[in-house]
């Protein structure tokens, strides 16, 4: 089978910016070749069964030379595999996207160009900068700040100032000394608004305002770090009346998130909605059962009539059950069968499923699910318990205080430790890369204690979903807080009263 490339943008760094087409292909790829600029809320995004190339590049410092990235895309193409080249941006603004192409279409080999949200417009927008507006200008222009080591600086400055537009000058940092003195030589007014727009759409975003004549010296005292941006034009006067990104709850906020990766788009969603940036961590990951003959059988009495209660104790208890009902039947083989689950994620699950719970605890706990439950079960009743194969005792053991009540607890998957193979969470917690991390369970606070290795926990502020949660967190050192219900709503608002604390 014929391999085939897609050139994807990524956009400059919020993972909400990767375009529908972008987050498609990537799902698919048997491999990814991503670059330094490639956001890590997007590697969050590349599947566990693809292989992840880094292939850094920043400005005076590669990873992998031009040739020999091509040379990758063609290798690994030529194994019939889909590969999928991961730029920061847009491929074609000043990504060299061309250039990788030109080996590719040589060789006959099949691509796809997948264009990104490029920084050049998206970084002054989330700084409220609108690169056009009717009243100040009639175009922008889009030049690279940078030059090759043996070149001299070539730009036509005389033909920029006379356009009167918006200009945004592109990996320009280096060369802003240069870029000003340009401007200023060719006529531009030295008090012409102007930005440099640091590490845009993350939490780490910084603008610096100010005139086109003090620009060089402002900048010299804010030590200015890379990637940035330069903007010059009468639009960045704007900026202070159309700012709105940092006025989000938790701007500023880096957030790692640690579910596994099929529950975690709707806690990712919440927060980045709220403004933090998310780095989809997923600390574990859940293995159906495929040997057990025991739960296959206790499937079968489902139809039969040979349970009363359906006991769930997580969202992908229900899921991995479901998939495994369906192997022998269909959705009436639970007729008869009332249903308990242990919160309000389990819950939506079943919904999916067309099922609704008839008991939910008023804590979302085992021990408080199986102590409420208890109470209302008739003796002689029999409950199924799909669940992980290392359960809450307590769950059980508040069952089996219920006269005549027969239990079947049954494991019908396994939780296992899972590590990002492009993030190092290690790293990420000794460089203080993270301003907190949210854990939704005990299990997930040691799928991220096993990723990190050895490591000063005390440095995770963690904000987590109940207390057996907290509890897991803080035996390994990390200040905590908790969530006033085990809910991703309160655990989110939890979260923005944590970041408001400091």
């Amino acid at each position: 089978m014929q391999g085939k490339v897609w050139l994807v943008g990524a956009g400059p760094g919020d993972a909400g910016l990767l375009t529908l087409k972008g987050k498609e292909v990537l799902e698919k790829a048997d491999v990814v070749v991503y670059d330094a600029l490639v956001g890590q809320g997007v590697l969050g995004l590349i599947p566990d069964s693809a292989k992840a190339v880094y292939v850094g590049k920043r400005s005076g410092n590669h990873a992998l030379p031009q040739m020999e990235i091509n040379r990758v895309l063609l290798d690994e193409a030529g194994k019939g595999r889909r590969v999928v080249r991961l730029k920061g941006g847009d491929p074609f603004v000043f990504g060299r996207g061309g250039e990788e192409l030109e080996l590719l279409a040589e060789q006959d080999i099949p691509f796809e160009i997948v264009p990104g949200v490029t920084s050049a417009f998206a970084v002054p927008a989330y700084n409220g900068i609108p690169v056009t507006h009717r009243d100040f200008c009639s175009s922008v222009h889009i030049i690279t700040g940078h030059r090759r080591s043996d070149h001299t600086y070539d730009i036509d400055f005389d033909a920029l100032v006379r356009t009167k537009g918006t200009l945004v000058f592109l990996m320009g940092i280096a060369a802003l000394p240069d870029i000003c003195r340009g401007l200023l030589k060719a006529g531009m007014d030295k008090e012409m608004p102007a930005a440099v727009l640091e590490k845009g759409t993350t939490a780490a975003q910084r603008r610096i305002l100010a005139p086109l004549g003090t620009l060089e010296e402002v900048c010299g005292r804010e030590e200015i770090a890379t990637p940035a941006i330069i903007v010059v034009g009468r639009v960045c006067g704007l900026s202070e009346r159309f700012r709105w990104y940092e006025k989000k709850p938790l701007f500023g906020v880096k957030v790692a998130v640690t579910r596994p990766k099929e529950l975690i788009s709707e806690l990712a969603d919440m927060l980045r909605q709220k403004g933090a940036e998310v780095l989809e961590l997923p600390a574990i990951r859940t293995e159906p059962v495929t040997d057990s003959e025991e739960l296959d059988e206790s499937i079968g009495r489902l139809g039969d009539g040979g349970y009363d209660w359906l006991v769930f104790t997580s969202p992908s208890g229900v899921r991995i059950f479901m998939e495994r009902l369906f192997l022998r039947g269909d959705i009436r083989m639970l007729g008869g069968v009332r249903i308990a689950a242990l919160g309000q994620g389990t819950k939506k699950v079943l919904a999916r499923y067309g099922l609704k719970a008839d008991f939910i605890p008023s804590v979302y706990d085992g021990e408080t699910l199986g102590r409420e439950l208890a109470r209302i079960l008739e003796s002689g009743s029999r409950v199924l318990i799909p669940r992980a194969a290392v359960g809450n005792r307590e769950l059980v053991e508040e069952l089996e205080r219920a006269e005549g009540v027969q239990i079947t607890d049954l494991a019908a998957y396994h939780t296992l430790y899972t590590a990002s193979q492009t993030v190092d969470t290690k790293e990420i917690i000794e460089k203080d890369e993270i301003d907190f991390a949210v854990f939704t369970s005990a299990s997930t606070v040691k799928g991220f204690a096993e990723s990190a290795g050895d490591t000063d926990f005390s440095r995770v502020k963690a904000v987590c979903i109940g207390k057996q949660t907290q509890a897991a967190a803080e035996r390994i050192g990390m200040r905590t807080w908790t969530a006033e219900k085990a809910t991703l709503e309160s655990l989110t608002e939890r979260l923005i009263e944590a970041a408001a604390e400091g």
